[in-house]
């Protein structure tokens, strides 16, 4: 039994799917199929059951699963505690990534941590299916930090904490009917064709949610998981509307960006296992972060949306 075989283990046990886990593990469908295979074999049990349209684990994958993450993150601590010997921050952080960082200078942070710690190896995952899916990732340890967009939930055993907030916008062209205006009420948009992402990703439910509370539904006909600067590209040339963070709306300035009633927030997350079981390197990583987020906030002032006093720590429901 190799390591690399429970990582592919914890990996589909984490998605659920072979074609999502691919991309969490980072090797070709065929060898992660014959890994978990192989692993199976060797274990004499069947370890998901295969026989319905959406896999699923059978009981022994459940408890090898919660073994199979302990062996995982032993392995990892052990080769940071080397690193600790030395007198050297080393080992490697996975990051889950979010398609847009907000008023977070998320690549700013990362390149210093980079450049003050160079045997320290960060590695970037961004999800197809929206962030959401980092929580699994970090409650069985595949993902040691994640950005969370608009999270639907907030496992007891992870640690959320709020780096900020900002209203979301809808952007349109400027001949649009609607660009005159200093706001828009969510019900006089239900004929708009919507640009969103698709219904897993944090921002979408956010969207859908305002909707729904505002007793109308949107018309979100295009739905695609694109950068910014697609989108608003598309909105330009006539496809449709879309609703933006207020950072992102503001890169678009040939575009109208008005605010929504009742409004919108979009937050942001930082998730973690707890504090006792990250490596010294997710660690510190995590801190600096928040610093960062704390000090965008002071420097913007008391009216800044994630002010240092919405840097909360939530660790559970």
């Amino acid at each position: 039994m190799e390591l690399r075989q429970l990582e592919h283990f914890v990996a589909v046990a984490g998605e659920m799917s072979f074609s999502r886990a691919v991309q969490r593990a980072h090797v070709v469908q065929s060898a992660l199929s014959t890994s978990i295979a192989k692993l199976e074999k060797e274990l004499g049990v069947e370890l998901f059951d295969r026989t319905r349209q959406q896999i699923r684990l059978t009981p022994a994958g459940e408890l090898f699963r919660t073994h199979a993450t302990r062996v995982i993150q032993a392995a990892r601590y052990a080769k940071d505690s080397v690193g600790d010997f030395r007198g050297e921050l080393t080992g490697t952080v996975d990051l889950g990534a979010l398609i847009t960082f907000g008023p977070l200078d998320v690549p700013r942070v990362l390149g210093q941590f980079h450049q003050d710690y160079p045997l320290v190896q960060i590695r970037l995952r961004q999800s197809q299916t929206g962030s959401s899916a980092y929580l699994s990732a970090i409650a069985d340890g595949t993902l040691d930090l994640a950005l969370v967009s608009a999270p639907d939930r907030f496992p007891a055993s992870i640690h959320m904490r709020l780096l900020c907030q900002e209203p979301m916008l809808f952007v349109c062209r400027a001949d649009h009917p609607l660009a005159d205006r200093s706001h828009v009420l969510i019900p006089e948009l239900t004929h708009e064709h919507l640009i969103g992402f698709p219904p897993q990703f944090g921002l979408r439910r956010l969207i859908d949610d305002a909707f729904a509370a505002a007793g109308v539904n949107a018309h979100t006909p295009h739905e695609v998981a694109l950068e910014y600067s697609v989108a608003a590209s598309l909105v330009q040339h006539g496809l449709g509307t879309i609703f933006m963070p207020a950072t992102e709306a503001a890169r678009f300035p040939h575009l109208r960006a008005l605010a929504v009633r009742p409004a919108i927030t979009w937050e942001i997350y930082l998730a973690s296992a707890p504090q006792s079981q990250l490596g010294p390197a997710s660690a510190l990583l995590a801190e600096l972060l928040i610093a960062s987020a704390q000090q965008r906030a002071h420097s913007e002032g008391p009216k800044a949306h994630g002010s240092s006093q919405n840097v909360r720590l939530y660790a559970g429901d």
